[in-house]
């Protein structure tokens, strides 16, 4: 994955000490004993007593999707194992556990309840939701072909010429640009990379080094809020807001644009008044000189007309009728067709973050057409519970546990409870702007979480040049954070009290 990217090595000594907590030997003994909490609280909650649930009627298969719920919590807070192979164990544990193709004398319809439909479970990992990942994809992987990326990097930076507040600027901004549509890890590691040269000419006991550092992973995170496609909890909540059987608000790619675009620009530049305030440069200009080209050729001719038709025609979405999922697969198709993308190609697709939210799809279809969700709207008097609380407390727990944790992660074990809750809360989530202003403030809390280097692969890279203490880190990725929040709350509640979203 990523081989194509500038910046390649970055993240690929990224992964190898990511993966490292699960092969290394020191690691091991402590990932069995969490591998046997989890096990046995699993098995616990599929054996115990269903009067304990306090839910009136609940069957066998209802009890095993709980469990399946706790061990899936369970495994990704520890992470005991990568978050993508939790995702296909519960793919996994529910297709032979809870659906009709499960092992025969544990699936008797008459002894455990309705079961959950095969097609069901394994359609989740076609969910339109999975096309518009697909999708991004290939427009960042057919952009990195033909060196459009770096291009549009050499481009785009050169009016902020050589003062370096505005170099600072330059690059807060056109990372937090490109991390609205191309992977953010693959966006930090190639704005990195262009800073190598930057970073050799500032002093080295100065600040400025530490600005340029801090403001990539900043602005990755950052912007991946712009937009559906930049970060996989933008895309999760998309999934439960559009759901046809479930909330059906039908919010377009345009209309998320149009209220977070802004959000992003603003924050952007917040953080750099912080960052520059805080690291301030004791060099006042910089030589700034990016390598690399754009190809020549009728390729990149095709990738830049169909980039362009691709993002209007994801912006016009309820205007030409063809929604955001299906213009997804436009450049896939065009590309192909062309020979803009080979079969090589679609090995750079991150197949496990593709994974790692269908399992979450997973968890979500099985709590839908199992009756569960259902039955808690009727045990659970959830239509008493303060919406400002319901608020608050979702937006800090995602932001608590993405600090820690994949915010995919976070994102697909909290949406499904809170799609369930906001639907039984009803009306009464108005006086907070709606249901939107939930699912979405947790996407925006997953992306706001950036204290440590391990709370985002852009952290971690940063942190890898060596030129980034921790503390600086935290004390940046909690001042940008808690103002991301508010910020995004607060205009979250606007929109939706004058029922813009």
């Amino acid at each position: 994955m990523f081989s194509n990217y500038i910046g390649f090595e970055k993240v690929d000594q990224f992964l190898k000490k990511y993966y490292e907590r699960w092969t290394h030997p020191d690691k091991a003994v402590k990932k069995l004993y969490q591998a046997i909490v989890v096990l046995v609280l699993t098995l616990f909650v599929w054996n115990m007593p269903s009067s304990w649930f306090g839910m009136e009627g609940i069957t066998v298969v209802q009890q095993r999707l709980i469990a399946i719920f706790v061990f899936a919590m369970l495994m990704w807070v520890m992470e005991v194992v990568p978050a993508w192979a939790t995702s296909v164990a519960v793919i996994g544990l529910l297709l032979l556990f809870t659906s009709d193709s499960g092992i025969g004398p544990m699936c008797d319809t008459e002894k455990v309840g309705q079961l959950l439909s095969y097609k069901g479970v394994m359609a989740t990992f076609a969910d339109p939701v999975i096309m518009l990942f697909i999708g991004g994809f290939i427009l960042a992987i057919a952009a990195t072909k033909t060196g459009l990326d770096a291009q549009l990097a050499k481009v785009l930076l050169k009016p902020f010429g050589r003062k370096s507040e505005n170099v600072l600027l330059g690059f807060l901004l056109i990372t937090g640009l490109f991390s609205m549509f191309i992977s953010n890890t693959a966006t930090a590691a190639m704005m990195l990379t262009f800073l190598t040269p930057v970073f050799k000419q500032l002093p080295a006991n100065g600040k400025g080094r530490i600005a340029m550092a801090l403001a990539i992973p900043v602005a990755a995170n950052l912007g991946g809020m712009g937009t559906p496609i930049g970060t996989p909890p933008n895309t999760i909540a998309m999934k439960y807001l559009n759901d046809p059987e479930g909330l059906n608000l039908g919010m377009g790619f345009g209309e998320w644009m149009m209220f977070m675009f802004p959000l992003v620009i603003v924050l952007l530049f917040i953080s750099w008044f912080i960052i520059k305030k805080m690291f301030p440069f004791t060099q006042k200009t910089v030589e700034l000189k990016i390598e690399g080209n754009m190809h020549k050729g009728w390729h990149t001719t095709v990738v830049i007309i169909t980039f362009c038709v691709t993002v209007l025609l994801w912006l016009l979405d309820s205007v030409t009728g063809i929604n955001t999922y299906t213009v997804a697969l436009i450049p896939f198709v065009v590309f192909a067709l062309t020979g803009v993308i080979h079969r090589r190609d679609l090995e750079e697709i991150n197949w496990s973050v593709i994974w790692m939210v269908a399992g979450g799809f997973a968890l979500g279809y099985g709590l839908n057409a199992s009756g569960l969700a259902n039955l808690a709207v009727k045990s659970i008097p959830f239509g008493n519970f303060s919406p400002m609380l319901i608020l608050i407390i979702s937006g800090l727990i995602c932001y608590a546990l993405s600090n820690f944790i994949s915010n995919s992660a976070t994102a697909a074990l909290l949406m499904p409870i809170l799609a369930v809750v906001c639907t039984a809360m009803g009306d009464s989530l108005n006086v907070i702007g709606g249901t939107s202003t939930v699912l979405i403030g947790v996407a925006i809390a997953a992306s706001s979480a950036m204290i440590l280097p391990i709370s985002t692969p852009p952290n971690a890279l940063a942190f890898a040049t060596n030129l980034v203490q921790q503390k600086d880190m935290s004390k940046i990725g909690l001042i940008v954070g808690v103002i991301s929040m508010g910020l995004g709350y607060g205009l979250l509640y606007l929109m939706g009290t004058f029922h813009l979203i």
